[in-house]
């Protein structure tokens, strides 16, 4: 499951190039803070997927919701409470 939402994230993937010294910069609409940039297109693409990759794991650490991607959902199960 959070595979294919990476892939669907890097698929809604928008690359530009910007006047910095890391020129290629890409960015997944609807994902806040999702963000990346690199000296070349590729290095981009697997910044953006690391990026993608701790943004996931960081929200269902802090329980904070995942934005859905084209109808594609990562629902976390809740955790039964430990015996003490």
């Amino acid at each position: 499951m959070i595979l294919q939402y990476i892939e669907k994230a890097l698929s809604l993937a928008h690359y530009e190039i910007i006047d910095d010294e890391d020129p290629f910069y890409g960015e997944v609409p609807g994902l806040n803070g999702v963000w990346a940039c690199a000296k070349t297109l590729e290095e981009c693409r697997l910044e953006l997927e690391q990026v993608v990759e701790d943004w996931i794991l960081y929200s269902i650490a802090n329980k904070l919701p995942i934005h859905p991607l084209d109808g594609l959902t990562i629902k976390v199960p809740e955790l039964l409470p430990q015996a003490s």
